[in-house]
Protein backbone atom coordinates (compact mmCIF):
# COMPACT_ATOMS: atom_id res chain seq x y z
CA UNK A 1 0.00 0.00 0.00
CA UNK A 2 1.93 2.85 -1.27
CA UNK A 3 2.20 6.29 0.87
CA UNK A 4 -0.48 8.19 -1.84
CA UNK A 5 -3.13 5.27 -0.79
CA UNK A 6 -2.96 5.95 2.96
CA UNK A 7 -4.06 9.27 5.05
CA UNK A 8 -1.37 10.35 6.81
CA UNK A 9 -0.65 9.21 10.05
CA UNK A 10 -3.20 11.05 13.05
CA UNK A 11 0.22 12.21 15.05
CA UNK A 12 0.87 14.51 11.71
CA UNK A 13 -1.36 16.79 12.73
CA UNK A 14 -0.49 18.30 16.07
CA UNK A 15 2.32 18.98 18.45
CA UNK A 16 4.59 21.90 18.60
CA UNK A 17 8.18 20.00 17.37
CA UNK A 18 6.47 19.10 13.82
CA UNK A 19 4.67 23.03 13.76
CA UNK A 20 8.47 23.98 14.16
CA UNK A 21 9.73 21.61 11.45
CA UNK A 22 6.85 22.83 9.01
CA UNK A 23 7.47 26.45 10.19
CA UNK A 24 11.13 26.31 8.41
CA UNK A 25 10.87 24.07 5.87
CA UNK A 26 7.66 24.75 4.54
CA UNK A 27 6.80 28.57 5.71
CA UNK A 28 10.05 29.79 5.38
CA UNK A 29 11.04 28.54 2.27
CA UNK A 30 7.41 29.59 0.29
CA UNK A 31 5.46 32.41 -1.10
CA UNK A 32 3.01 34.07 0.83
CA UNK A 33 0.10 36.10 -0.49
CA UNK A 34 0.03 39.59 1.17
CA UNK A 35 -3.07 41.01 -0.66
CA UNK A 36 -4.31 43.28 -3.51
CA UNK A 37 -1.64 45.99 -4.49
CA UNK A 38 -4.04 48.63 -3.47
CA UNK A 39 -3.81 48.31 -0.23
CA UNK A 40 -0.58 50.17 -1.07
CA UNK A 41 -1.89 53.26 -2.18
CA UNK A 42 1.09 55.24 -2.69
CA UNK A 43 4.96 56.01 -1.40
CA UNK A 44 5.87 55.70 2.17
CA UNK A 45 2.12 53.30 2.62
CA UNK A 46 3.07 49.88 4.49
CA UNK A 47 1.38 46.62 5.13
CA UNK A 48 2.42 44.47 8.27
CA UNK A 49 1.77 40.94 8.75
CA UNK A 50 2.89 38.13 10.30
CA UNK A 51 3.84 34.64 8.45
CA UNK A 52 3.80 31.83 10.22
CA UNK A 53 5.37 33.43 13.30
CA UNK A 54 7.35 35.92 11.03
CA UNK A 55 6.44 39.43 11.22
CA UNK A 56 7.32 41.54 8.12
CA UNK A 57 6.27 45.02 6.54
CA UNK A 58 5.78 45.64 2.82
CA UNK A 59 6.90 49.10 1.72
CA UNK A 60 6.04 51.38 -1.56
CA UNK A 61 9.67 52.99 -2.38
CA UNK A 62 9.46 56.32 -4.28
CA UNK A 63 9.23 54.88 -7.31
CA UNK A 64 6.14 53.00 -6.49
CA UNK A 65 8.10 49.35 -6.18
CA UNK A 66 7.65 47.34 -3.21
CA UNK A 67 10.39 46.76 -0.45
CA UNK A 68 9.79 43.83 2.46
CA UNK A 69 11.87 43.14 5.31
CA UNK A 70 11.41 41.51 8.91
CA UNK A 71 9.54 43.51 10.77
CA UNK A 72 12.20 43.24 13.72
CA UNK A 73 14.76 46.38 14.24
CA UNK A 74 18.30 45.39 14.32
CA UNK A 75 18.62 46.74 17.96
CA UNK A 76 17.12 44.49 20.42
CA UNK A 77 14.23 43.15 18.11
CA UNK A 78 11.68 46.43 18.35
CA UNK A 79 8.85 46.26 16.14
CA UNK A 80 8.60 48.50 13.66
CA UNK A 81 5.42 49.42 13.11
CA UNK A 82 2.38 49.47 15.45
CA UNK A 83 -0.63 49.03 13.35
CA UNK A 84 -1.64 46.98 10.41
CA UNK A 85 -1.34 49.70 7.54
CA UNK A 86 -0.21 53.15 7.25
CA UNK A 87 2.11 55.59 5.76
CA UNK A 88 5.70 56.12 6.95
CA UNK A 89 6.43 59.18 8.28
CA UNK A 90 9.22 60.96 6.53
CA UNK A 91 9.44 58.24 4.36
CA UNK A 92 11.52 55.95 7.06
CA UNK A 93 10.67 53.25 9.35
CA UNK A 94 10.97 53.83 12.91
CA UNK A 95 11.69 51.34 15.60
CA UNK A 96 8.32 51.91 18.29
CA UNK A 97 10.76 50.73 21.15
CA UNK A 98 13.79 53.04 20.78
CA UNK A 99 13.50 54.98 17.93
CA UNK A 100 16.17 53.90 15.65
CA UNK A 101 15.09 54.79 11.73
CA UNK A 102 15.56 53.26 8.90
CA UNK A 103 15.03 54.35 4.73
CA UNK A 104 12.71 52.60 2.90
CA UNK A 105 15.66 50.03 1.55
CA UNK A 106 16.25 48.88 4.96
CA UNK A 107 19.38 50.65 5.51
CA UNK A 108 20.06 52.30 9.00
CA UNK A 109 20.11 55.74 9.31
CA UNK A 110 20.23 56.88 12.46
CA UNK A 111 20.39 55.11 15.58
CA UNK A 112 18.91 57.47 18.04
CA UNK A 113 21.24 59.06 20.93
CA UNK A 114 23.23 55.68 20.83
CA UNK A 115 26.46 57.27 22.67
CA UNK A 116 30.11 56.76 20.96
CA UNK A 117 30.82 53.46 19.98
CA UNK A 118 34.31 52.58 18.08
CA UNK A 119 33.03 49.85 16.77
CA UNK A 120 29.63 50.53 15.42
CA UNK A 121 29.00 51.15 12.02
CA UNK A 122 25.21 51.81 10.86
CA UNK A 123 26.07 50.13 7.84
CA UNK A 124 26.63 46.48 9.47
CA UNK A 125 22.60 47.22 10.77
CA UNK A 126 20.51 47.16 8.01
CA UNK A 127 17.13 45.85 8.18
CA UNK A 128 16.56 41.40 6.84
CA UNK A 129 15.12 41.76 3.84
CA UNK A 130 12.65 39.78 2.51
CA UNK A 131 11.51 39.29 -1.40
CA UNK A 132 8.43 40.63 -2.59
CA UNK A 133 7.09 40.30 -6.05
CA UNK A 134 3.63 41.65 -7.66
CA UNK A 135 1.36 39.33 -10.10
CA UNK A 136 -1.52 40.36 -11.60
CA UNK A 137 -2.48 43.07 -9.36
CA UNK A 138 -1.53 40.75 -6.24
CA UNK A 139 1.35 40.85 -4.28
CA UNK A 140 3.68 38.23 -2.44
CA UNK A 141 6.17 38.39 -0.32
CA UNK A 142 8.93 35.19 0.38
CA UNK A 143 11.36 35.01 3.55
CA UNK A 144 14.51 33.86 1.73
CA UNK A 145 15.92 32.30 -1.79
CA UNK A 146 14.84 28.84 -1.30
CA UNK A 147 11.72 29.92 -2.16
CA UNK A 148 12.21 29.73 -6.16
CA UNK A 149 10.64 31.91 -8.40
CA UNK A 150 7.05 33.22 -7.89
CA UNK A 151 6.46 32.91 -12.00
CA UNK A 152 7.05 29.56 -11.71
CA UNK A 153 5.09 28.45 -8.80
CA UNK A 154 2.04 30.25 -10.97
CA UNK A 155 2.82 29.17 -14.03
CA UNK A 156 -0.30 26.92 -13.84
CA UNK A 157 -2.42 29.60 -13.19
CA UNK A 158 -0.74 32.09 -15.90
CA UNK A 159 -1.81 29.38 -18.40
CA UNK A 160 -5.07 28.98 -17.71
CA UNK A 161 -6.02 32.47 -17.02
CA UNK A 162 -4.61 34.07 -20.28
CA UNK A 163 -5.05 37.75 -20.07
CA UNK A 164 -7.23 38.12 -16.93
CA UNK A 165 -5.81 40.73 -14.71
CA UNK A 166 -7.30 41.82 -11.16
CA UNK A 167 -4.69 44.96 -11.09
CA UNK A 168 -8.27 47.26 -11.76
CA UNK A 169 -10.23 45.33 -8.88
CA UNK A 170 -10.81 46.87 -6.35
CA UNK A 171 -11.36 45.35 -2.33
CA UNK A 172 -14.80 44.99 -2.13
CA UNK A 173 -14.65 43.04 1.31
CA UNK A 174 -12.84 41.02 4.27
CA UNK A 175 -13.69 38.05 6.14
CA UNK A 176 -11.73 36.30 9.05
CA UNK A 177 -12.08 32.71 10.51
CA UNK A 178 -10.37 31.26 13.49
CA UNK A 179 -10.51 27.36 13.35
CA UNK A 180 -9.33 25.46 16.52
CA UNK A 181 -7.25 23.03 14.24
CA UNK A 182 -3.92 22.19 12.31
CA UNK A 183 -3.35 24.26 9.18
CA UNK A 184 -3.18 20.98 7.16
CA UNK A 185 -6.51 19.61 8.15
CA UNK A 186 -8.34 22.73 7.16
CA UNK A 187 -6.06 22.55 3.46
CA UNK A 188 -6.86 18.69 3.55
CA UNK A 189 -10.60 19.53 3.66
CA UNK A 190 -10.63 22.64 1.22
CA UNK A 191 -8.72 19.93 -1.37
CA UNK A 192 -11.44 17.44 -2.02
CA UNK A 193 -15.09 17.97 -2.98
CA UNK A 194 -16.16 14.77 -1.86
CA UNK A 195 -17.82 16.20 1.17
CA UNK A 196 -19.67 19.15 -0.20
CA UNK A 197 -22.85 16.54 -0.60
CA UNK A 198 -22.92 15.82 3.06
CA UNK A 199 -21.36 19.43 4.55
CA UNK A 200 -22.48 22.01 2.25
CA UNK A 201 -26.01 21.66 0.71
CA UNK A 202 -26.02 25.62 -0.60
CA UNK A 203 -22.85 24.98 -2.28
CA UNK A 204 -24.11 21.58 -3.52
CA UNK A 205 -27.29 23.11 -4.89
CA UNK A 206 -25.19 25.25 -7.33
CA UNK A 207 -22.41 22.77 -8.17
CA UNK A 208 -22.50 19.53 -10.88
CA UNK A 209 -20.97 17.22 -7.81
CA UNK A 210 -20.86 14.28 -10.06
CA UNK A 211 -18.62 16.16 -12.24
CA UNK A 212 -16.55 17.24 -9.65
CA UNK A 213 -12.74 16.95 -10.71
CA UNK A 214 -9.00 17.35 -9.16
CA UNK A 215 -6.20 17.69 -10.94
CA UNK A 216 -2.52 18.44 -9.78
CA UNK A 217 -0.31 20.29 -11.89
CA UNK A 218 3.05 21.37 -10.61
CA UNK A 219 1.98 22.85 -7.03
CA UNK A 220 -0.82 23.61 -8.44
CA UNK A 221 -4.45 21.81 -7.03
CA UNK A 222 -7.29 22.71 -9.18
CA UNK A 223 -10.66 21.33 -8.27
CA UNK A 224 -13.11 21.99 -11.47
CA UNK A 225 -16.62 22.11 -10.33
CA UNK A 226 -18.71 23.21 -12.99
CA UNK A 227 -22.11 25.14 -11.91
CA UNK A 228 -25.50 23.50 -12.45
CA UNK A 229 -27.53 26.41 -12.92
CA UNK A 230 -27.36 29.63 -14.43
CA UNK A 231 -26.81 32.06 -11.77
CA UNK A 232 -24.46 29.82 -9.66
CA UNK A 233 -22.49 31.82 -7.64
CA UNK A 234 -19.05 30.04 -7.97
CA UNK A 235 -17.62 30.33 -11.51
CA UNK A 236 -16.56 26.86 -11.62
CA UNK A 237 -12.96 26.07 -10.04
CA UNK A 238 -11.21 26.36 -6.90
CA UNK A 239 -7.43 26.81 -7.32
CA UNK A 240 -5.49 25.72 -4.21
CA UNK A 241 -1.40 26.91 -4.55
CA UNK A 242 1.55 25.55 -2.42
CA UNK A 243 1.22 26.25 0.43
CA UNK A 244 -1.52 27.87 1.81
CA UNK A 245 -3.13 29.88 -1.00
CA UNK A 246 -6.25 29.51 -2.61
CA UNK A 247 -7.95 31.17 -5.43
CA UNK A 248 -12.30 30.22 -5.16
CA UNK A 249 -13.52 32.33 -8.99
CA UNK A 250 -16.79 33.36 -8.99
CA UNK A 251 -19.00 34.78 -11.89
CA UNK A 252 -17.97 38.14 -11.12
CA UNK A 253 -14.89 38.48 -9.15
CA UNK A 254 -12.89 36.41 -7.22
CA UNK A 255 -12.28 35.63 -3.23
CA UNK A 256 -8.05 35.10 -2.14
CA UNK A 257 -7.77 32.59 0.25
CA UNK A 258 -4.99 32.59 2.95
CA UNK A 259 -4.66 29.64 5.60
CA UNK A 260 -2.71 30.50 8.10
CA UNK A 261 -1.05 28.32 10.77
CA UNK A 262 -1.14 29.40 14.27
CA UNK A 263 1.27 27.14 16.10
CA UNK A 264 0.15 23.72 15.81
CA UNK A 265 -3.24 23.29 16.35
CA UNK A 266 -4.79 26.50 15.11
CA UNK A 267 -5.67 27.97 11.95
CA UNK A 268 -6.62 31.79 10.66
CA UNK A 269 -8.33 32.20 7.20
CA UNK A 270 -8.45 35.44 5.92
CA UNK A 271 -10.40 35.72 3.05
CA UNK A 272 -9.97 39.12 0.69
CA UNK A 273 -12.75 39.29 -1.61
CA UNK A 274 -11.72 41.38 -4.86
CA UNK A 275 -14.68 42.84 -7.17
CA UNK A 276 -14.23 44.44 -11.08
CA UNK A 277 -14.58 48.07 -11.57
CA UNK A 278 -18.59 49.20 -11.23
CA UNK A 279 -19.33 46.00 -9.64
CA UNK A 280 -19.79 45.33 -5.53
CA UNK A 281 -20.08 41.95 -3.73
CA UNK A 282 -23.51 41.08 -3.55
CA UNK A 283 -25.57 39.77 -0.31
CA UNK A 284 -25.99 36.06 -1.38
CA UNK A 285 -22.07 35.99 -2.33
CA UNK A 286 -21.02 37.29 1.10
CA UNK A 287 -23.74 34.54 2.94
CA UNK A 288 -22.70 31.77 0.91
CA UNK A 289 -19.13 32.02 1.20
CA UNK A 290 -20.61 32.63 5.11
CA UNK A 291 -22.18 29.70 5.17
CA UNK A 292 -19.62 27.16 3.58
CA UNK A 293 -17.02 28.83 6.34
CA UNK A 294 -18.91 28.08 9.25
CA UNK A 295 -19.50 24.52 7.61
CA UNK A 296 -15.80 23.61 6.95
CA UNK A 297 -15.03 24.94 10.36
CA UNK A 298 -17.83 23.08 12.17
CA UNK A 299 -16.24 19.81 10.34
CA UNK A 300 -12.38 20.85 10.94
CA UNK A 301 -12.68 20.89 14.54
CA UNK A 302 -14.55 17.77 14.61
CA UNK A 303 -11.70 15.90 13.04
CA UNK A 304 -9.13 17.62 14.82
CA UNK A 305 -10.47 16.30 17.72
CA UNK A 306 -10.97 12.91 17.02
CA UNK A 307 -7.72 13.02 15.69
CA UNK A 308 -6.36 14.12 19.11
CA UNK A 309 -8.29 11.39 20.70
CA UNK A 310 -5.97 8.49 20.33
CA UNK A 311 -8.04 5.98 18.50
CA UNK A 312 -7.55 7.03 15.16
CA UNK A 313 -4.38 6.00 13.23
CA UNK A 314 -4.91 6.29 9.68
CA UNK A 315 -7.08 5.93 7.23
CA UNK A 316 -7.35 5.34 3.37
CA UNK A 317 -7.60 8.09 0.52
CA UNK A 318 -10.66 8.07 -2.02
CA UNK A 319 -8.81 7.65 -5.89
CA UNK A 320 -11.34 8.97 -7.10
CA UNK A 321 -11.81 12.33 -4.95
CA UNK A 322 -8.62 12.85 -3.16
CA UNK A 323 -5.87 13.15 -5.28
CA UNK A 324 -5.26 16.51 -4.43
CA UNK A 325 -4.93 15.42 -0.94
CA UNK A 326 -2.41 12.91 -1.55
CA UNK A 327 -0.37 15.16 -3.33
CA UNK A 328 -0.39 17.82 -0.84
CA UNK A 329 0.60 15.23 1.87
CA UNK A 330 3.47 14.53 -0.75
CA UNK A 331 4.46 18.46 -1.10
CA UNK A 332 4.65 18.82 2.47
CA UNK A 333 7.43 15.47 2.82
CA UNK A 334 9.48 16.42 0.56
CA UNK A 335 9.62 19.96 1.99
CA UNK A 336 10.32 18.39 5.04
CA UNK A 337 13.09 16.22 3.63
CA UNK A 338 14.99 18.98 2.80
CA UNK A 339 15.42 19.74 6.07
CA UNK A 340 17.83 17.16 6.64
Amino acid sequence: MGETSQTAPADWYSGESRWRQERAGVFARSWHFLGHASAWPGPSSYVAETLAGYPIVVVRDGSGGFRGFHNVCRHRAGPLTDTASGVCEKSELVCRYHGWRYALDGRLKTARDFGAAGDFDVRDFSLFPVRVESWRGLVFAALDEKAGALGDLLAPLDRALGESDWSGHHIAGTRRHHLKCNWKTYVENYLEGYHIPILHPGLDAELDTPRYSVRVEGRVIWNDAPAKVKDAIYGGFFAWVWPNIAFNVYQTGLMIERMSPIGGEGTRLDYLYLMPPGHELSVETLALSDAVANEDKWIVERVQENLNAGVYARGRLSPKHESGVGAFQAMVRAALDRLD
